[in-house]
């Protein structure tokens, strides 16, 4: 029997992720790979975490392995609403959910809320998981190009009147996923507007707004919200540790009682031993000294990584320049493959994302490419950019 003919509608056209296929290439330990969207490891509290854990599985064992309440832990949940709070996130007709990572909280509001043909606008490039998301949806999917300071909103208003299937607005407005861009407010104000007058939702995602490491905050689109239009998410993934797979969500309470159901269907609620890990490090010690720590780090990484593409790689390709975040976005001229520059840089050891991965229309040639300054030490930044600095010469020459 072909398994093939028997896929449905909502899967068989999505591709696996190139970032997590990317991942099997971190395992030869002489690739340099600026490929994953990992943060560094060796900053992680293992300790603090180790003994957190093992003070809870000695005295609290029968809540942390047990079932538990799918809306979260009440203490995190409870946590996490007060931090958001601070920040003006969250509303009176809001409610939280603490989620097995930030995608699951994008991928319970996309089932909630999308019908087959439904249509969502997302930045173009933007983030593969959210993108196989509204796919598996069934969802009409609509690119609007980025600017230096966020989404093009001319752009975005066009795409609006000739669509007037969109529900959905995704976005990345704080240094966004692939580009490392930052929207500015005047944009987010900007959206918003449009949200009203042309009635749609906006999913915020953002997983990387703490980490700022220059220039001056900018308040999410959600505090700015008086429409009760923004759904957001939120991530412990770059703050603490991804493996232990905590997000969560804020949103309008009615969206939550349906993304609760969807949940349920999905894993009845997220697991309680790292949810009550989370919630023992950020009582016991000081989140907030752990994220200067990772900003101070992360910001020394980027503007090494960019020195050195100034100083190994043509002077024809051009790079973002994030103030936050884990991601540079690179250009070469038009014309180029870099999916095919990326087989060759793999033989030079080194590995990047090609941009084809971050945009609507996967089977297009793109000239593109994402790297994560992030997960590699001074030492490997710049001998993996030297590498690819060669590969990149021996493809464009000067």
């Amino acid at each position: 029997m072909d398994m093939k003919s028997k896929f449905s509608e909502k899967v068989k056209h999505l591709e696996a992720s190139a970032i997590r296929e990317m991942f099997k290439l971190m395992i030869r330990p002489e690739i340099i790979s600026f490929a994953g969207g990992s943060p560094a490891s060796e900053l992680f509290p293992k300790d603090e975490l180790a003994e957190i854990a093992k003070d809870i599985l000695q005295n609290n064992s029968g809540v942390a392995l047990q079932y538990g309440v799918t809306e979260g832990y009440a203490p995190l949940a409870e946590w996490v609403e007060k931090r958001l709070d601070k920040a003006g996130i969250v509303h009176d007709t809001d409610s939280i959910i603490i989620v097995s990572g930030g995608q699951q909280g994008i991928d319970l509001a996309a089932k909630s809320l999308l019908n087959a043909g439904d249509g969502v606008v997302c930045e173009e490039p933007s983030f593969i998981g959210g993108l196989n998301s509204f796919r598996s949806y069934n969802a009409e999917i609509y690119g609007v190009p980025m600017e230096d300071d966020g989404i093009d909103t001319d752009a975005l208003e066009k795409t609006l009147k000739a669509h007037p299937n969109i529900k959905v607005l995704y976005t990345i407005a704080t240094f966004q996923n692939p580009t490392g861009i930052t929207m500015s407010l005047e944009k987010r104000k900007r959206v918003l507007e449009l949200a009203e007058k042309y009635d749609f939702i906006i999913f915020e995602d953002n997983p990387y707004g703490e980490l700022r490491f220059a220039g001056e905050d900018i308040p999410t689109i959600k505090s700015l919200d008086t429409y009760n239009r923004v759904v957001y998410f939120g991530s412990f993934s770059k703050i603490l540790a991804p493996g232990l797979r905590l997000g969560f969500s804020c949103a309008d309470k009615y969206l939550t009682d349906r993304m609760v159901v969807c949940k349920q269907v999905q894993d009845v609620h997220t697991s309680l031993l790292p949810q009550m890990l989370a919630y023992e490090f950020v009582t016991r010690y000081s989140i907030d000294e752990h994220i200067l720590k990772l900003r101070k780090v992360y910001g020394s990484r980027c503007r090494l990584m960019i020195d050195c593409m100034e100083k190994y790689f043509p002077k024809c390709i051009t790079h973002t320049n994030p103030q936050g975040g884990l991601f540079l976005f690179c250009a070469m001229p038009d014309g180029y493959d870099t999916k095919i520059i990326m087989q060759k840089a793999v033989e030079q050891n080194v590995a990047f994302v090609p941009g084809a991965t971050t945009m609507i229309d996967i089977s297009k040639t793109y000239s593109t490419f994402r790297m994560n300054y992030s997960a590699s030490n001074e030492e490997k930044i710049e001998t993996g950019i030297k590498r690819l600095g060669k590969v990149l010469y021996d493809t464009v020459g000067e």
